[in-house]
C-alpha cells in the first residue's frame, strides 16, 4: 500500500528556506587580509633582496680569499675598511679646499650632471622630434648624428677646452654633448613609430602642429623618450667622472684621481662603490619619472 504524499501547511509553503550560517559565504576580518598584504609584501622584498645580497657576500669572500692581506696590488675588503673605515662612515666632513668627504665631491659632480644633461634632454627630444617627424630632417641629420654618436667624450675634451677655456663650462659641454645622441635617436624612433590610426585622429580632429605635438605625438613618444634618458644620464655620468679626472677641482672624478696620486688604493675603491651606487638612483629616478608620466607604458 502507497503511502499519502505530504502537504506543506501554506503558511510554511510560502516562507523561503534561509541557508544555513555553515553554507554561508563570510567575509574575512579585515586584520587577517591586512596580514596577508603584509606578508606578500615581505616575501616580494626578501625575492628581490635575498639574491643580490647573497651573490654580493660571495664576492666579497672569493675578493678576500684571493687578495689576501698582502701590501701590494688590489687590498682585500677587510684591508680597505682598515685603511678607508674613517671615509666610509664619515663622507660628511669638509675641511676646506679639495679636502672634502665623498658627498660633497658627488655634489658638485651632481649638479654639473643636472645642468648638462638637462640641457641634452631638451634639446635632445626637440631634434630628435624633428628628425622622426621630417623625412628631409632624417636624410639631412641622422648620418651626421651617427657619425658624431661614435666619438668618445674624452676626445671632446681639448676641443671644448680649446673653445671656452674654462674647467667647468667645458665639463658641461661634454656631458651635453656625450648624453644628447641616445635622446635624439631614441627620440626619433619613437616618433616615427607611431600609429598611423593616431596620426589620422589628429587630421579628423584638425588639430594645430602644436596641438599635433602635444597630443599625439608626444604621448606616444614618452617610452622611447624615456629610455633614450635612461641610457643618456648614465653616460652622462659616465662623462663627468672622465672629465674631473683630468680638469680637476672638486668632484668624484678628481677625487678618484688624488687618491690615485697619493697611492691610496682603498679610498679608489670606496669611491668606485659610490659612482656605481649613485648612478644606479640616477638611473631608477629616470625610470620612475617616466614610469609615472607614461602611466606604466614605459619600461623599468
Amino acid at each position: 500500500m502507497s503511502l499519502p504524499a505530504l502537504k506543506l501547511h501554506p503558511e510554511f509553503a510560502s516562507t523561503p528556506v534561509k541557508p544555513s550560517v555553515s553554507a554561508a559565504v563570510l567575509p574575512l576580518p579585515r586584520k587577517s587580509i591586512s596580514a596577508e598584504r603584509v606578508a606578500q609584501t615581505l616575501r616580494d622584498v626578501a625575492a628581490n633582496l635575498i639574491p643580490p645580497l647573497v651573490t654580493l657576500i660571495a664576492v666579497l669572500l672569493i675578493w678576500q680569499l684571493a687578495a689576501g692581506d698582502a701590501a701590494g696590488g688590489l687590498p682585500s675588503p677587510s684591508r680597505i675598511w682598515m685603511e678607508s673605515h674613517d671615509l666610509i662612515l664619515n663622507p660628511f666632513f669638509d675641511h676646506g679646499g679639495t679636502d672634502k668627504g665623498l658627498f660633497w665631491h658627488t655634489l658638485t659632480s651632481l649638479r654639473r650632471v643636472a645642468v648638462g644633461f638637462g640641457l641634452a634632454a631638451v634639446v635632445g627630444i626637440a631634434l630628435g622630434m624633428l628628425v622622426g617627424s621630417s623625412k628631409l630632417a632624417h636624410r639631412s641629420l641622422d648620418p651626421i648624428f651617427q657619425v658624431l654618436r661614435t666619438i668618445p667624450p674624452l676626445a671632446w675634451l681639448p676641443i671644448s677646452l680649446a673653445a671656452l677655456h674654462e674647467a667647468n663650462p667645458s665639463a658641461l659641454f661634454v656631458i651635453f654633448i656625450t648624453a644628447i645622441w641616445p635622446i635624439v635617436i631614441n627620440t626619433a624612433v619613437g616618433v616615427r613609430n607611431i600609429p598611423q590610426d593616431y596620426r589620422n585622429v589628429g587630421r579628423v580632429l584638425r588639430l594645430s602642429p602644436i596641438e599635433h605635438l602635444f597630443t599625439i605625438l608626444l604621448p606616444a613618444a614618452t617610452p622611447y623618450i624615456f629610455t633614450g634618458l635612461r641610457i643618456g644620464v648614465g653616460m652622462s655620468w659616465l662623462a663627468i667622472i672622465a672629465s674631473e679626472m683630468l680638469l680637476g677641482g672638486v668632484g668624484v672624478g678628481f677625487f678618484i684621481w688624488d687618491q690615485y696620486n697619493a697611492s691610496r688604493i682603498s679610498d679608489i675603491v670606496v669611491a668606485l662603490v659610490w659612482v656605481g651606487l649613485v648612478g644606479f638612483a640616477l638611473d631608477r629616478f629616470i625610470a620612475l619619472v617616466g614610469h609615472i608620466v607614461s602611466r606604466g607604458t614605459a619600461a623599468n
